[in-house]
Order: C-alpha cells, then sequence, then structure tokens
C-alpha cells in the first residue's frame, strides 16, 4: 500500500478529501482540494463539485483498504445553527496552524445513519456503522503539513453524531444562543424560515425520541412554536453529548457572550483547541475584515451592530410569535429534565 503514490497522497494529505456518501452504492466521492479551496468554501457539500474539480468515486472498502486506520485528531465545532459557528471557524482558520473544515457532508450522511443505528432497516450492523464514523473522522483529521491540525464545523444536525466523535477523545466547542435571541434570529430571515419548513418534522422526531415520548403534533404548531423546537432539538443533542464527555472536553458558548468580547472569547476557542492566540493576534483577527462580512457568503456585508438591528426589528415584528415561542419552552421544560437542562444551561450562558 505505501508504494502506491496515490494511496501515500491520501493518508498524508487533505488534498484528497471525502466529499459524500453513497449509502445505496456503499461508495464515496473524492475531490481534489487545495489548501485554500478549504479557505473559501463555507460548505463543502455539492457547491464545491464544480466542473473544473478532479473527482471519482470509490467503493467504502477499497478506499478503506487503501487508507488504512489513520488518528482523529481533528476538533469539532458543534452548534445549535444560526449561531455565528461559520464566523468562528473562519476566524480560527486564520491561524497558520489551523485547517478549518466546514460542513462536511460526509459526516451529515453518517448522522442520518446514527438514527437507524442497531434497528432492522439499517443496512450496516452497530459494529460497522463504529468502525465507519472511526475511519471518517480519521480521512476528516488529514491536513497539508504536520504541524496543522483540522477542525471541523459540523452541520447542527450533525450533534447527534457527537458521542461517538467526542469517544475519539478531541475536544469540541458547542455553541448556542438564548431563546430569546434564538427565536427573533430565525423569525427574521426568510431562508432561515425556509429551512425551518425542512427540518422541523426531522426535529421533532429527534427530539420525540431524546424524551422518550410524543406530546407534540407539527400540525398544531404556530412558527414561533416550531422555532422553539429547533432551539429545544439541537440544544437536547448537545446536552445529551456533553452529559458524556470528558471533564474539559466540551467548551460550551453563547455567540451573545462571543460578540460582547470577541477577542478574549477567540483566545479562549483557540487555547481550549491546543492552538494558543496572544490577545494582540485575537485583537487583530477580531478587527479585521472577517467580522464584518457575512460568513456564509462574504461578497456580502454584516456586523455585529447589523445583527442587532435586524434582530431589534424582529423583535417588534414578530413579538406574538417570539412570546408563543417562549411559552412553549417554558411548558416543555416543566415536562421534560433534558429541555430543563438546555434551558437552565442557556440561562446561565458561557461556561
Amino acid at each position: 500500500m505505501t508504494a502506491d503514490p496515490f494511496a501515500q497522497l491520501f493518508r498524508s494529505s487533505a488534498e484528497l478529501f471525502v466529499q459524500s456518501l453513497d449509502v445505496a452504492g456503499d461508495r464515496l466521492l473524492v475531490a481534489r482540494m487545495a489548501e485554500a479551496d478549504y479557505a473559501g468554501a463555507s460548505f463543502l457539500d455539492q457547491r464545491i463539485l464544480t466542473q473544473d474539480r478532479p473527482c471519482q468515486w470509490f467503493g467504502w472498502e477499497d478506499l478503506e483498504r487503501l487508507s488504512g486506520s489513520l488518528p482523529a485528531t481533528a476538533r469539532h465545532i458543534f452548534h445549535i445553527g444560526h449561531v455565528g459557528s461559520t464566523l468562528i471557524s473562519r476566524l480560527l482558520g486564520e491561524l497558520p496552524d489551523v485547517l478549518a473544515v466546514r460542513e462536511p457532508v460526509l459526516l451529515r450522511g453518517l448522522a442520518d445513519l446514527r438514527r437507524i443505528r442497531g434497528r432492522p432497516e439499517s443496512a450496516w450492523s452497530p459494529q460497522r456503522f463504529d468502525a465507519r464514523v472511526g475511519m471518517a473522522l480519521g480521512w476528516l483529521s488529514r491536513t497539508f503539513r504536520p504541524e496543522q491540525r483540522a477542525i471541523v464545523k459540523a452541520t447542527s444536525f450533525v450533534s447527534d453524531l457527537a458521542p461517538e466523535i467526542l469517544a475519539a477523545g478531541q475536544k469540541a466547542l458547542f455553541l448556542f444562543v438564548k431563546p430569546e435571541s434564538y427565536l427573533p434570529t430565525i423569525l427574521a430571515g426568510e431562508a432561515s424560515m425556509q429551512e425551518l419548513a425542512v427540518w422541523s418534522p426531522t426535529r421533532l422526531l429527534r427530539l420525540h425520541a431524546r424524551i422518550g415520548a410524543e406530546p407534540w403534533r407539527l400540525w398544531e404548531m404556530s412558527p414561533g412554536e416550531r422555532v422553539a423546537l429547533g432551539w429545544a432539538c439541537e440544544m437536547a443533542a448537545l446536552e445529551e453529548a456533553g452529559a458524556g464527555a470528558a471533564e474539559g472536553q466540551a467548551l460550551w458558548m453563547d455567540f451573545d457572550g462571543f460578540l460582547a468580547d470577541p477577542a478574549a472569547s477567540l483566545a479562549r476557542i483557540a487555547a481550549h483547541f491546543g492552538a494558543p492566540l496572544a490577545m494582540e493576534q485575537a485583537q487583530a483577527l477580531v478587527g479585521g475584515p472577517i467580522m464584518s462580512r457575512y460568513s456564509k457568503a462574504p461578497e456580502h456585508g454584516y456586523s455585529p451592530q447589523l445583527r442587532r438591528d435586524v434582530l431589534a426589528q424582529a423583535m417588534r415584528d414578530q413579538a406574538g410569535e417570539i412570546a408563543r415561542g417562549q411559552r412553549w419552552l417554558a411548558e416543555a421544560g416543566r415536562q421534560y429534565p433534558l429541555i430543563a437542562r438546555a434551558l437552565d444551561r442557556a440561562a446561565q450562558g458561557v461556561h
């Protein structure tokens, strides 16, 4: 295996990126990526599959034999969605020894499969699933230089896979906001409301599975209550993952707290990930252009002040739905301890 130049490159470099998983065909798409491609991509999904990008499908077992077992050294950012994870990933990606890997589709596919792990309809046995998660984490840990470390920013629902990822022993950031910030954030945006419509059914399934009951019907829920459902679902996933984490392994952070003191917060995150950052460097990064652009689409301007203005307008325009969402969360917290824990953590803010 070591005499094969392709195998050598695959084992040693992030240049050959495992982009996606075809479960039915039990195969993986490998795309060639330069370091600048990672830096420029807000999402490592189909948007990177341009006509000029070399790609090739491999059978999973073929790629597994070719690569062998690789160490899972990547750190991870888990979050509840729309809470600044892309911004923080971009800031960390400016550090010379960090490779920022944003929203790999491979983890999305594995998170979907995790929900049927051990069930009769799963095409993979539990043992195969666990082994393949470990294999995927090794692939996502590859970098371009020996001194580099990968920091993977997952999609929000990949938090379902966080217990398996944390079992590899690496550190993670858990990013969230309080409900009073999350509700107007989602209600204010046309795109976020479209996303809400797509994800709400699955979120209700996931939350019902976690609390072991089915008390809610999606068709009975108002827009504000569905936003509250999204917050509860994703926070419950983080709470469950955090409960199994080792002491000091997961750093919880409220994004509003980050924005209140971005330089100190960024330095704290970097230190948590083993990439110490001097305060002067942190101040230079948060004072630079990244903080004034929309991180998911850097061609558009955005800033903490604009975010505050948008939230203030949404609080006025959507006051009724925000109140409905807050009442829904309060009642859910009274009935279900997992949601109560999430609400308690949000009330405490940054840990």
